[in-house]
């Protein structure tokens, strides 16, 4: 099994924490994004992942620390990664076409923007597997329309009138990939685009109209981290699902507390100082953080940053940061100073 991973955008809707940092490597809970998509996308397959193939953007962006950081998360599953380049922003379609080498066999395509839980088992009987999630405004989503068998017969984006309420997530399984690059490559080559790029979808469209068999895979949360504030929260939610798998340790034990206190639960990385505080519930805290006389809950923070006299919920600070204030709900960008 191969997992192929396109995260070459520029991640602006989480500006600025993504000038610095790519954002599928912006830590959440404790661990960059993309490292826990593909680590549970590998537990809910249940199989061995020979090959994680990931695109990523412009060097000077995503340069050889990147490629170090997603070159060691392939081999923690036991695979090799390939590294591939998106010089140009056209599309998913022509994302995962820029793996091509790649591209044979069984394989899973996740955009690194999303978070899962799941727990199902792909049907043997399928083609291709689109993974969804059921949502209460399906109009605002891409969503499947499924026949009678439940095969996923047709794409509607953003319908007007109910189609299904099963939300299209951005992950999806080919038995053998090879098909949808050949779709592809007809894509390209006939200059189709939508919105000006060349999308998944029209390959997709080209396998069901010589049909093959499309089925879903329906996840139990579905977390964005396009935002700050979705990210906040979605940071929220997976600490609490890592305090009842009891399978990470969340508090490094370096941690010092002086007259503190720690309300679970939160990440707590190594060497973090907390003096005259308390951080919990739904806090993140990286490596090398000192935090004083403050009151902390439903942030995140990355690492190696200062903060003093703050009374902080639903906030985002980066790396390298020095807070001194009594503002709330903030979003500051690394390397920055308000005193």
């Amino acid at each position: 099994m191969k997992i192929i991973v396109p995260m070459a955008g520029r991640g602006s809707r989480l500006r600025p924490h993504s000038l610095t940092v790519p954002k599928p490597l912006i830590p959440v809970a404790g661990k960059p994004i993309v490292h826990r998509l593909v680590s549970d996308i590998a537990k809910v397959l249940k199989q061995p992942i020979e090959e994680v193939a990931f695109v990523l953007g412009d060097p000077a962006w995503f340069g050889d620390d990147v490629v170090q950081s997603l070159t060691e998360l392939a081999a923690s599953l036991g695979a090799k990664a390939s590294i591939y380049r998106q010089d140009k922003p056209l599309g998913t379609g022509h994302a995962i076409m820029c793996a091509k080498p790649s591209l044979s066999g069984p394989a899973v395509i996740a955009y690194a923007d999303t978070l899962i839980r799941a727990e199902f088992d792909l049907d043997p009987e399928a083609d291709s597997v689109i993974w969804t999630k059921a949502v209460d405004n399906p109009e605002a989503y891409g969503v499947v329309k499924l026949n009678a068998d439940d095969e996923i017969v047709e794409l509607v984006e953003k319908p007007q009138e109910f189609v299904s309420n099963q939300a299209v997530i951005g992950i999806y399984y080919f038995k053998d990939v090879a098909i949808l690059k050949d779709k592809l490559q007809e894509v390209l080559d006939e200059n189709v685009m939508n919105g000006g790029e060349y999308q998944i979808n029209d390959g997709i469209k080209r396998m069901m109209a010589e049909g093959k068999i499309f089925k879903t895979g329906t996840v139990d949360e579905w977390m964005d981290c396009g935002n700050k504030a979705i990210t906040v929260e979605t940071n929220g939610k997976m600490l609490g699902f890592l305090q009842t798998d009891a399978q990470e340790t969340l508090v490094n034990a370096s941690v010092t507390l002086e007259n503190s206190k720690i309300i679970e639960p939160c990440f707590i990385g190594e060497n973090v100082v907390l003096k005259d505080t308390t951080v919990g519930p739904n806090v993140s805290i990286g490596k090398g953080c000192v935090i004083e006389n403050s009151t902390i809950k439903n942030s995140l923070i990355q690492t190696e940053t200062s903060i003093k006299n703050a009374n902080l919920d639903h906030a985002m600070i980066g790396n390298h940061v020095t807070y001194d204030g009594n503002f709330t709900s903030i979003s500051i960008g690394d390397y920055s100073v308000l005193e």
